[in-house]
């Protein structure tokens, strides 16, 4: 309860304050209204900000004093002939190796990731069509005669070479 009872205390506070500060904001401008003459003579007493003339000259002499001088742009030559130099000694590209330079593929990991399984799934589909092509020679004998069969085994063994 302490902690609430401060946090109010202190917003009352800041509300005082806040009161305070627009009553003198509220004399000052009914001052100012009131007091027309005043008001002039004040800002005669105060100084007013210098003007700063960068690329302007002013006409009249006595403004010369707030110009400020030109710039005057550095000497570029030097710097462009060291770039000029600097352009024409030859770097060997040879000693570089552009593949390592290449990005790899988005799927590199992935791929490597699952060449193992392929391999394996590549086994068992081979194994697969080795026992498919057996049942089709086996229903071929009962039909067909032997050069039939002997057929059928050459191309199967030239389809699994390739």
């Amino acid at each position: 309860m302490m902690a609430g009872e401060q946090n109010i205390g202190h917003l009352e506070d800041e509300a005082l304050k806040r009161r305070e500060r627009l009553k003198a904001l509220k004399r000052k401008r009914e001052g100012d209204i009131s007091d027309g003459k005043e008001k002039s003579e004040d800002n005669s007493c105060m100084e007013l900000p210098k003007p700063i003339f960068r690329s302007y000259r002013p006409a009249n002499e006595e403004l010369n004093d707030f110009t400020k001088e030109p710039s005057i742009p550095g000497d570029v030559t030097a710097e462009i002939k060291d770039h000029l130099e600097a352009a024409k000694s030859s770097v060997v590209i040879d000693q570089l190796d552009v593949t390592a330079l290449a990005p790899r593929k988005p799927d590199w990991d992935l791929k490597r990731d699952v060449a193992r399984k392929l391999a394996r799934l590549e086994r068992q589909t081979q194994r697969a069509i080795a026992e498919l092509i057996r049942d089709r020679l086996k229903e071929r004998s009962r039909t067909d005669d032997l050069a039939a069969m002997v057929n059928a085994a050459v191309s199967d063994q030239v389809r699994e070479q390739t």
